[in-house]
């Protein structure tokens, strides 16, 4: 199966346009209906790519899973994903680094109608959680009801793990009681009425992290990054500029609407909300220190089945030209 998926993968990438072309072309695995396509619609759309000499060619996959093997494949130079599975990969013998995309990741919401107000108040219910038994939000959500609440979630609650749109629909059929899913689809929930208790920001906080930090990044391989310093740089200025535009541009939201999947006003502005707020405006040496003790609170409460044999963050894991 897997070797069919990798064959696949590769006869996508050859069908990507201007891979031939003269400049030198990144390209970019990402979900079709994800955040990090309407960044890459913003830097192809003003052509911030072409303005620093390179060209972004994004190439679409129906899941995660698929994008991280393609990565893993070398058929794409970059994918989104989060850094402890950077750190993983590093920890088993693969050369992955990682620069930040976003600080935003999950939000636990409920029902406007709803009387919980709390974590404390999940006891008992059943809680739609977007990804696997490992999603990071659900742990850290897990490890912050254990330290502040002395609640343990996994038993003292009825976890249903399922896809997003899924999710969302059983939120509002009433079949579950709170979501904690991702921030673009808690922010469709949001616009519709629901309310957020909890993001994962505040779960890290509460978990003594005080340092924002970019769960979210772009993954790319050392070697590569190593053989196409400037291309990632361009690459790196040319994101820049696009989450300018969209941190600033009424008008951008607009014209993105149609790729975004939005007809109303209100989920759009909650979008953008939610878009902007997670715009990363540090990484430093202390946001990475505190990445490695937030990666000691997932190792401790996932186990080996997270982080397999990387029980510490290896230094390579951040790509050390990147700072903001």
């Amino acid at each position: 199966m897997a070797f069919r998926l990798i064959c696949l993968i590769m006869v996508l990438i050859a069908s990507v346009p201007g891979a031939a072309g003269e400049m030198p072309t990144i390209k970019i695995g990402l979900l079709r209906f994800g955040t990090v396509a309407w960044e890459l619609d913003t830097i192809r759309h003003h052509g911030l790519d072409r303005k620093h000499g390179i060209m972004a060619a994004p190439v679409e996959f129906a899941t995660n899973e698929a994008a991280k093997v393609a990565l893993q494949a070398g058929a794409v130079d970059m994918i989104v994903t989060d850094w402890p599975w950077v750190a993983r990969q590093r920890g088993e013998g693969g050369s992955f680094s990682f620069m930040p995309y976003s600080t935003a990741v999950g939000v636990l919401i409920v029902p406007q109608a709803s009387r919980i107000t709390d974590v404390s108040e999940l006891r008992g219910k059943r809680v739609g959680v977007a990804g696997g038994p490992l999603d990071k939000s659900w742990l850290l959500l897990r490890a912050f009801a254990k330290r502040n609440k002395g609640l343990d979630l996994a038993k003292e609650a009825e976890p249903v793990f399922g896809a997003p749109p899924l999710l969302n629909e059983e939120l509002a059929r009433g079949r579950i009681d709170a979501v904690l899913t991702y921030w673009h689809y808690a922010a469709r929930l949001e616009a519709a009425g629901a309310r957020p208790v909890l993001t994962v920001a505040d779960m890290i906080r509460g978990l003594g992290v005080k340092e924002e930090i970019p769960m979210l990044g772009y993954a790319f391989r050392e070697g590569w990054a190593s053989e196409h310093p400037e291309a990632l740089k361009s690459f790196i200025d040319a994101a820049r500029e696009a989450k300018a535009v969209l941190a600033s541009s009424e008008e951008e939201w607009k014209r993105l609407a149609p790729v975004i999947g939005v007809g109303d006003d209100a989920t759009l502005d909650a979008l953008q909300s939610g878009y902007r707020a997670g715009i990363p405006h540090r990484w430093t040496g202390d946001e990475r220190r505190a990445a490695t003790r937030l990666y000691d609170i997932l190792r401790d409460i996932g186990g080996e089945q997270l982080v397999g044999q990387a029980t510490t963050v290896d230094p390579g894991t951040f790509w050390p030209a990147v700072s903001y």
